[in-house]
């Protein structure tokens, strides 16, 4: 399995991957009907951004994952349940984490607990900022940071 870089013909593709993965992870969440058309509006402004990196997996049928960043933050980051446990979020974090470097940061729902696990166990915390979400039913999302570990020393870069 290998990354690429998505282009400007894959934001119905990444549309679809957000749909996917939200319906399954979040479906206690967002009750409303999927905002496909806003969704799939915001990917193709993001993928006309120069200053964002958008890179996917992808098979024969559909986008696996996907991780958006750029020098400061992990914008998106989704992986279709159907290669949940593959490790693929996590390569897509590292991504992140690579290009933005020590200090780098994300925002998350604060209800999303697979999500907010996994970034805490790849040494992301919380700086305790938060925000509603811009989607409808508005839900509060929180802010993390990446933070690096030397020898049982966690050091925070702000």
């Amino acid at each position: 399995m290998s990354w690429r870089h998505a282009g400007a013909d894959d934001a119905l593709a990444l549309m679809e991957l957000e749909r996917d993965a939200n319906l399954v992870a979040l479906s206690d969440i967002f009750t409303e009907p999927f905002p496909e058309d806003d969704v799939l509006a915001r990917w193709a402004l993001v993928l006309a951004d120069q200053g964002v990196r958008v890179d996917v997996v992808d098979d024969a049928d559909r986008l696996r994952a996907v991780a958006a960043y750029d020098g400061v933050s992990l914008r998106h980051l989704f992986v279709h349940p159907a290669s949940w446990g593959e490790g693929l979020g996590r390569q897509g974090i590292e991504r992140a984490v690579e290009a933005g470097g020590a200090g780098i940061r994300l925002w998350v729902l604060e209800a999303n607990g697979r999500a907010r696990w996994l970034y805490e166990h790849l040494g992301w915390r919380l700086t305790g900022q938060r925000q509603e979400s811009v989607w409808a039913p508005h839900p509060v999302e929180l802010e993390y940071r990446h933070c690096a570990t030397f020898a049982n020393l966690e050091i925070e870069y702000g």
